[in-house]
């Protein structure tokens, strides 16, 4: 039984939902409601509470066999790839949820560099928001995630990456490019962006709350125009004259080289953004997820 059962039951457990535990196992959801029954059939004990109707209740049968059973389904996991792998060889698969501005622009280079080390892995990169990579690393859906900003969560380990510089960008005909050409240093100051059209990120994207903090702590009120969710849209409404925007320095790189945009730093100190790796607390990590890892530390 009871492998393929105990997971079900802890990826249902984790998801706090019939149809994703379902879709993480590639079963149906009736089939997940029967390995739930038999689980209780076999301990004899009620593991869910049935009487829930908005979120998966379990009961404190239920609560102690996940407590156990995640870190045995976890290690019996892992032994099997440790075992799968031939000595010396990293293979196996990665699956990584990125936020656009750094999956696009800043993960390519070390993801190049671990393939080219590790051939046998099969790595896997696919996009999400910030609140969706989060519950995808808690529900198992991806190994790690890559996010800005990384919030601090009681299930959920961070390792921290090297920051993005935060700079202005405009289109090389604004008022603000052609000033800074005329000799003035290629750096501007926040006030300078007082009651400048601008675009910026959804709300309820860190970087937009970050970008938020900067401007109030600088006694700066930009208009905001545009609140776009991807950093591709946005570098694009710029390009059309809509607005300035404050972006990260590494996804502007290809517009900055094409002249269709100008990114300046900011006089005195630089504004960064964190970054980081998350994956969940307690999770054992394999060897293809330690060295890709090493990559990015590196």
């Amino acid at each position: 039984m009871m492998l393929e059962t105990l997971k079900t039951f802890c990826d249902l457990v984790e998801t706090g939902s019939f149809s994703r535990a379902a879709r993480l196992n590639f079963v149906t959801q009736s089939a997940v409601s029967q390995q739930l029954r038999t689980l209780e059939r076999h301990y004899g004990r009620r593991l869910v509470d049935r009487g829930a109707r908005r979120s998966l209740q379990m009961t404190d049968a239920g609560r102690q066999l996940f407590a156990e059973a995640r870190a045995v389904v976890e290690r019996l996991k892992a032994l099997e790839d440790r075992l799968r792998q031939r000595p010396g060889v990293v293979a196996g698969s990665v699956t990584i949820a990125s936020v656009y501005s750094v999956g696009l622009h800043t993960l390519p280079a070390p993801m190049k560099i671990f393939l080219r080390a590790h051939p046998q892995v099969n790595l896997r990169l696919v996009y999400r928001r910030t609140d969706e990579i989060y519950q995808a690393c808690l529900d198992g859906g991806v190994d790690l995630g890559v996010v800005a900003i990384p919030g601090r969560r009681s299930q959920i380990e961070i390792v921290p990456l090297r920051p993005d510089e935060l700079v202005l960008v405009c289109p090389p005909g604004h008022a603000l490019a052609r000033r800074l050409r005329r000799g003035a240093a290629n750096a501007v100051h926040l006030a300078d962006l007082a009651n400048q059209p601008f675009i910026a990120f959804d709300r309820d994207i860190p970087t937009r709350r970050l970008v938020d903090r900067f401007l109030r702590a600088a006694k700066t009120t930009v208009v905001v125009t545009m609140e776009l969710d991807n950093i591709e849209t946005i570098k694009r409404s710029v390009e059309a004259g809509l607005g300035i925007s404050i972006l990260p320095r590494p996804a502007l790189e290809n517009e900055v080289r094409a002249g269709t945009l100008v990114a300046r730093s900011f006089a005195g100190a630089k504004l960064t953004r964190p970054i980081g790796i998350i994956y969940r607390r307690g999770r054992e990590l394999s060897a293809a997820c330690q060295a890709f890892l090493e990559t990015l530390r590196r």
